[in-house]
């Protein structure tokens, strides 16, 4: 892992730290703005973050019906570019549809869009707020079906030492070490995570061969954060992130690497926030392809090496104007990035090489407006951004005389894309406040969905360098109601459409050689990734939360209602419910906090039956899963603690290739281990 930039983030807190020590840091930015309570917003706590029974953010917020990953698998066993996150059945493909920021960086990888799960251990954060519905106002563009902000945990939940370790099922091991400590007037925090195991075999057991195996994994990350006072309410962040992920896809020839660091600076005053941050990443992938009857694997393509940088700036200003806050800033953010591959393998050696990339940017402008006075909370406001696609190309050639096949330089593009968003509430008792809201967002194509074409056991997608922005209208309406003390309920109703939808659209089936990727073999499927016409959802979420003394229960419902509207080669989807996008989906979390760390959860999740592909040909079947967990004290600073992911053993279906073969997500998991905390 490259930490370097983690030591560098050191210098610049260093003399900060010497302040007076009656001076109190918060480590947090700003606030949400007045009036962000007109939108569809659900918060995770700190409680939940720290029990979950998987330890893995992705599953926690799986509590949110609505959230879904573009697979079902999590980051143990899934391919790290199905890893996407989207809300409101707006389908997708790697790329995510949310925008998930983590203490205000976007997260999302420069080149592929997708999310490194494995970085973001739910044990050091604090909060998880999820707003529901497109445009972010000052988080820039990306945010499609909503916005996920992470939060890291605050001085307060750090301070002291926490460790834990864990065995479990399949020789599976989970480490985490945390340490927190004042230092003159600011707060230096350090925690690390380690997690392997061998892993299940992806293939469901009747359709097994010799060559289906265990999908181990291991998985490390590191993060730093230095929070230190500057005088008169200012103070200096500091943090820095790192992580290593190793997996096996469960055949010979399909492991997967992936790794990455970030850095960045924020100076947050009482009413403006400054933010400065750098990220890279690495990517390495193999390809393999069963024979019928799954008794060998050949391998078909190799990204050797994928990387990828991210730069990003942002400021922001929220004056007070009487009832009215007023929010202004501007922000930037660029990435560049190549996929680096070989295939057409022969005899186990790639015959061609192919070198594909470019850089994005985006520059944008933002002012929002919100009022609150009596019963009624009004916001609005709009941006403008200024994006750019540049030094896009493609190389192709012969590895063994360095023939040159392709040479490809794609012309340049770039436009602007105004977007907004506004809304109200109205507290029509002291119960219940009703509330609408309407909003535009958009997103760029990533670097990955242009340049790379990628294969999938014996399917192929071809990219596609003329892709244009996905653009998003919306509308909601909804209710909060708190018919007595710990209890809310929410209600909303919302029709989206998504506009020039990124999709894989189907072109043809093997054998045959189609353009952008060569021989696809016989049961494969040709695929590329196209503008559809638009997608168009509409549906309801409904949730509650309930606290009585130490029990906390919480449950929400999703229902969505998604259509494709296509034309050209993609009519065949007309109609059609986006791959991937469940009508269905329903979770509940029943909690018990006990004295001097003790507790116990369980929750209970069902997601209703998807289509595998765009054609709505391969069903997956809904499924319904339970974790539970539980903690008892056996000293004051130590507890005992054992999970269970998936309970009952169901059989989550993950995917489903072209050829039939189904895969599934991940079984029963027992842990036992011991947490301690000073």
């Amino acid at each position: 892992m490259r930490c370097s930039p983690l030591i560098l983030l050191l210098i610049p807190a260093g003399p900060a730290l010497a302040q007076p020590a009656d001076i109190v840091v918060t480590g947090s930015g700003l606030r949400p703005g007045l009036g962000e309570n007109v939108y569809d917003v659900v918060e995770i706590d700190r409680e939940r973050l720290a029990n979950s029974a998987s330890h893995r953010l992705e599953d926690v917020l799986r509590d949110i019906p609505g959230f879904q990953l573009f697979r079902r698998s999590d980051s143990r066993s899934a391919n790290p570019t199905t890893q996407g996150a989207t809300l409101r059945a707006l389908g997708g493909n790697a790329s995510s549809r949310a925008l998930l920021v983590l203490d205000g960086v976007p997260q999302s990888d420069p080149f592929g869009g997708w999310l490194a799960w494995p970085a973001f251990d739910p044990r050091r954060l604090g909060t998880v707020r999820v707003t529901r519905g497109g445009g972010s106002g000052s988080n820039g563009p990306g945010a499609l079906a909503g916005t996920i902000e992470l939060a890291s945990a605050a001085p307060g939940d750090l301070r002291g030492t926490t460790a834990s370790l864990a065995y479990g099922s399949r020789d599976s091991l989970d480490v985490f070490a945390g340490v927190g400590v004042t230092a003159g007037a600011g707060f230096l925090s350090l925690s690390a995570a380690w997690t392997r195991g061998d892993g299940f075999v992806p293939v469901v057991e009747e359709q097994r061969g010799p060559a289906d195996r265990p999908s181990p994994y291991r998985q490390s990350s590191i993060s730093l954060r230095a929070v230190a006072p500057l005088g008169d309410g200012v103070e200096l962040q500091a943090s820095g992130l790192a992580f290593d992920d190793r997996r096996e896809r469960g055949t010979p020839l399909s492991e997967v690497r992936s790794e990455g660091a970030d850095a960045s600076l924020r100076i947050v005053g009482g009413r403006w926030s400054a933010l400065a941050y750098v990220q890279t990443r690495d990517f390495y992938t193999s390809f393999a392809s069963a024979n019928s009857d799954r008794s060998s694997v050949s391998r078909t393509a190799e990204q050797y090496a994928v990387p990828a940088t991210g730069l990003g700036a942002r400021f922001e200003l929220r004056p007070r104007l009487g009832a009215a806050e007023l929010g202004l800033g501007a922000d930037w953010r660029e990435t560049a990035g190549r996929t680096q591959e070989r295939f057409q393998f022969v005899a186990g050696q790639g015959t061609r090489g192919r070198i594909a990339g470019g850089r994005t940017r985006t520059l944008g402008a933002f002012a929002e407006l919100g009022w609150d006075r009596g019963p009624l909370t009004i916001t609005g406001g709009g941006r403008i951004d200024r994006w750019t696609i540049a030094g896009g190309f493609l190389r192709e050639r012969v590895l063994a005389t360095q023939q040159v096949l392709t040479q490809t330089a794609f012309a340049d593009r770039s436009g602007w894309q105004p977007t907004g968003r506004a809304g109200l509430a109205v507290r029509a008792t002291d119960r219940l406040t009703l509330r609408a809201a309407s909003y535009l967002g958009w997103r760029l194509p990533t670097l990955n969905e242009l340049y790379r074409p990628f294969r999938l056991g014996p399917d192929t997608t071809a990219a596609n360098a003329a892709l244009h922005p996905e653009r998003l209208r919306g509308v909601e309406a909804g209710a909060d109601f708190r018919p007595m003390r710990g209890l809310r309920l929410g209600a909303t109703l919302y029709s989206n459409r998504l506009e020039s939808a990124i999709a894989n659209v189907t072109l043809g089936e093997g054998p045959g050689v189609f353009p952008g990727v060569g021989f696809v073999p016989p049961g494969g499927q040709y695929r590329q990734r196209r503008n559809l016409g638009s997608i168009a959802v509409e549906g309801a979420e409904i949730d509650a939360r309930l606290e009585l003394g130490r029990w906390s229960l919480s449950a929400g419902y999703a229902f969505a209602d998604a259509r494709i509207r296509a034309g050209g080669p993609a009519l065949p989807l007309d109609g059609l419910r986006p791959a991937q996008t469940p009508r269905h989906s329903l979770a509940a979390t029943l909690g018990w906090r006990g004295e001097d760390g003790g507790g116990a959860s369980l929750a209970a999740r069902r997601i209703g039956g998807q289509y595998e592909d765009d054609l709505n040909r391969q069903r997956i079947p809904a499924a319904f899963t339970l974790d539970a967990s539980a903690a008892v004290p056996l000293a004051r600073r130590l507890a005992i603690e054992a999970r269970a992911e998936n309970l009952t053993d169901e059989r989550v279906v993950a995917g489903i290739s072209g050829a039939g073969i189904v895969e599934r997500g991940t079984p029963r998991t027992l842990w036992i281990g011991l947490r301690w905390r000073d």
